[in-house]
């Protein structure tokens, strides 16, 4: 999934911050639409030795649904000096095991709103309002293009929010757009973060740069660069198996989206830090 070092020489402490493991060993939730070939810890760890990659945050993956073993065991393995996880909880969890998980690590609460997803919209103020005793944040991932209609509900969520892969607006749109407006307004009231990643997911016009969806990631680095994250999504779950972005170019694209090497501090080093606790 990489051909080679990247030109970014990423700096001490670069943290990775939305990977999965993928294990046969555990099953397939009912709510899950696929179940990807099997990617391990030890192939993790390979890539991001050749990135320079420190840290990483392990994201519950929608295969599991809301069991959280594949990723605990998957943060145990990184180590805990050096991963952090989100897990999937439902509002019916009991707070032993939300102590359980974060002494083990975790730190946010995945809401997944496209299809395989295991909670649904309704589900959203309950389960945010259990885990935020234990200082956990939402993160969120569904079609940007929806961030009007779902605004008040994005709003009405305490704590700290993470929107997932620069908004994941499934055709991507222009800046002036009113949804991407709308994530903005999130942005610029200083409790989002936003994942500057998986531009391939989205975007039409493609690597090195995935122009169209980085005109959007431009535009959130310049008005929150505090609240920035880069993240890999290895190993790339959706991307057809002969399609495999390059992690190196992944990496690579932040020399465009973020040129001032202080500001790809903030977003590789910094914040991830202060708002995973590493």
């Amino acid at each position: 999934m990489t051909s080679g070092s990247p030109r970014l020489q990423a700096p001490s402490g670069t943290t990775d911050t939305h990977i999965h493991v993928y294990d046969r060993r555990y099953p397939m939730a009912s709510t899950a639409k696929m179940y990807p070939p099997d990617a391990s810890v030890a192939d993790y760890l390979a890539m991001a030795k050749r990135l320079g990659i420190a840290r990483t945050v392990v994201v519950q993956a929608t295969t599991y649904g809301t069991d959280n073993r594949c990723l605990l065991e998957s943060m145990a393995a990184i180590g805990a000096d050096k991963a952090r996880g989100v897990a999937v909880v439902d509002a019916g969890v009991s707070d032993a095991e939300l102590d359980r998980l974060t002494r083990a690590g975790v730190r946010g609460v995945r809401f997944f709103m496209l299809p395989g997803g295991a909670l649904p919209w309704r589900a959203l103020d309950a389960i945010a309002a259990r885990v935020q005793p234990f200082g956990w944040h939402a993160q969120l991932q569904f079609d940007g293009r929806e961030f009007l209609e779902h605004e008040a509900a994005v709003r009405r969520l305490p704590g700290t929010l993470v929107i997932d892969h620069v908004g994941k607006f499934l055709e991507p749109v222009p800046v002036d757009h009113p949804a991407f407006r709308a994530l903005l307004r999130l942005v610029e009231e200083g409790r989002t973060y936003v994942k500057l990643a998986a531009p391939y997911e989205t975007s039409k016009e493609g690597p090195p740069h995935f122009d169209d969806v980085g005109a959007l990631a431009k535009e959130l680095v310049r008005a929150a660069p505090e609240r920035m994250l880069w993240a890999s999504n290895w190993p790339h779950p959706s991307a057809p198996a002969d399609r495999k972005p390059d992690d190196a170019v992944l990496l690579d694209m932040l020399l465009d989206w973020a040129p001032d090497e202080a500001t790809r501090q903030k977003i590789l080093v910094d914040n991830p830090a202060r708002l995973y606790g590493f």
